[in-house]
């Protein structure tokens, strides 16, 4: 048993800080949070503990050190992807994230989903990096926002995917696609269900399922005990999808308020991913692709606020690497300029998400639950920019980072 000493702990779920900060580890659980037992200690120093943070969206199988901006994505193979993410994965723990969705594949792999085997070689230990909720190769239809052949123009050579790599029409391909990916791993769905900003598929708003499809999809995921996470911008497309039964968008830079209404009335879950906004460089871009940035990211400002003000469920997501992996903290000092109360956004890359992914062995620190847990300077309820400059990084029991200053 260890015990990590801290200036203060903060208790997500209310608010509250506990000072001095004491929490008793034993093998990979909190065992206590509170008073001296003695033992073993860990000095942190003047640091706020906290649990470990969530981002519900990231690919940790694009981005990172070496990658050609856009090409890259569509372009590398999957030997060169898993190297990347290797470093991806242990940039992220170290960045205070100790759980992720990685959302969705998009590139010839063969049928092999790269992320649930890059969760498994996590969880055995062969690597660091958090924990891994896989969603396998996202499901679009052809042409659609996650099909790289639309991408042909630029990089001639790229091989269209197969259904079983995620591009599938109709009713009865859909349902097979959702059916490989839970058989090979995946552990929940992603779909595309309408355009996006940096893809060539017209206008981002514009939905790209029809309504049948969606909720085939839906009843598939469902019927294995998955959720479904759904890529979506437009007002309507995503009206279609709340109405489908999916139980997460992404983005919504479009929405409405009427939409928002109805996604608090049925809980459907919010990733906004806003910090790409402002964070994304689109300047190397296509003009087209820029043009559409120009057009869409301004309406996005606005859609945090008015989705907590309504009550809508929200999720932290970063989209990484539309920012880069390991500066997930941008997300969260997003989230508090568009509108979010600090402990709000706390609370959203934590509780809720530990509710989104259907866990209720992490996002607090209490007794019992899985001692994911990171240390920062300062207050982040007085600003949130201090979760840029994680000190302390436990996973497990096991600690990845230690920088006391």
């Amino acid at each position: 048993m260890v015990t990590l000493r801290a200036a203060r702990v903060l208790h997500v779920e209310t608010g509250e800080f506990e000072e001095p900060g004491l929490v008793h580890v034993d093998g990979d659980r909190i065992t206590r949070a509170g008073a001296d037992t003695g033992g073993d200690v860990l000095e942190l120093g003047d640091v706020t503990l906290l649990p470990g943070l969530m981002d519900m969206e990231v690919n940790l199988l694009m981005g990172g050190r070496g990658e050609t901006p856009v090409l890259s994505m569509v372009q590398d193979d999957p030997p060169l992807r898993m190297l990347r993410a290797v470093g991806n994965a242990r940039r992220t723990l170290r960045s205070g994230f100790t759980t992720v969705r990685n959302l969705g594949l998009f590139v010839k792999t063969g049928g092999y989903l790269l992320d649930v085997a890059l969760a498994r070689a996590v969880d055995a230990d062969w690597i660091e990096g958090p924990r891994i909720v896989p969603a396998g190769h996202a499901i679009t239809p052809t042409g659609g926002h996650l099909d790289p052949s639309v991408f042909g123009a630029l990089a001639p050579g790229i091989m269209p995917l197969s259904l079983e790599e995620g591009v599938a029409n109709g009713v009865d391909e859909v349902r097979k696609a959702v059916r490989y990916q839970i058989k090979h791993g995946a552990r929940l769905i992603k779909v595309c269900a309408s355009g996006g900003v940096m893809s060539h598929t017209g206008t981002p708003g514009a939905q790209h399922y029809s309504d049948a499809e969606l909720r085939a999809i839906v009843d598939e995921a469902h019927r294995r005990g998955l959720k479904v996470a759904a890529h979506t911008h437009g007002a309507d497309a995503v009206r279609s999808a709340v109405e489908a039964g999916i139980d997460c968008i992404e983005h919504g830079f479009l929405l409405d308020d009427e939409t928002i209404a109805l996604m608090a009335e049925r809980g459907t879950f919010l990733v906004p991913t806003t910090a790409l906004i402002e964070g994304m460089d689109v300047s190397r871009a296509a003009p087209e692709l820029r043009a559409k940035a120009a057009e869409v990211f301004p309406h996005a400002r606005s859609v945090v606020a008015r989705a907590a003000k309504a009550g809508v469920r929200i999720a932290v997501g970063t989209d990484a690497p539309a920012i880069p992996h390991g500066r997930g903290a941008q997300e969260m000092v997003a989230l508090v300029e568009r509108g979010m109360e600090p402990l709000e956004v706390l609370r959203a890359a934590t509780v809720n998400a530990a509710e989104l992914i259907d866990v209720d062995d992490r996002g607090r620190v209490a007794e019992g639950l899985l001692a994911d847990l990171i240390a920062v300077p300062g207050n982040p309820l007085d600003d949130m920019s201090v979760l840029a400059d994680v000190r302390f990084v436990m996973k497990g029991g096991k600690v990845f980072r230690n920088e006391p200053r």
